[in-house]
């Protein structure tokens, strides 16, 4: 929300620019659009300030996000695995 003197105005807030550094395909790239437009679920790299994994419903996507929030970089893309998933999940750490 922004104030315009007395009035609360809706500001959209344009998404992210998308740049693709290693020549991906145009479904993942419009994969990663759609899932920065919606929030998706991401986990930071604990070791890489800015870089980020965007969970995807078959892939998950490694990108670097400028502080700013103007630019999103994409480094990689592989694909869930599922399994390995529910495994991680069924057997808890002892």
């Amino acid at each position: 929300m922004w104030r315009n003197g007395n009035k609360l105005m809706n500001v959209h807030k344009l998404p992210p620019i998308l740049e693709d550094l290693r020549n991906h395909t145009p479904e993942q790239i419009a994969e990663l659009r759609l899932l920065l437009a919606t929030d998706a679920p991401s986990r930071p790299d604990p070791r890489r300030p800015g870089f980020f994994e965007v969970e995807g419903p078959q892939s998950v996507y490694y990108v670097f996000r400028y502080p700013n929030g103007s630019k999103v970089l994409l480094l990689g893309v592989w694909e869930r695995d599922h399994v390995a998933e529910m495994v991680a999940c069924s057997c808890p750490a002892a």
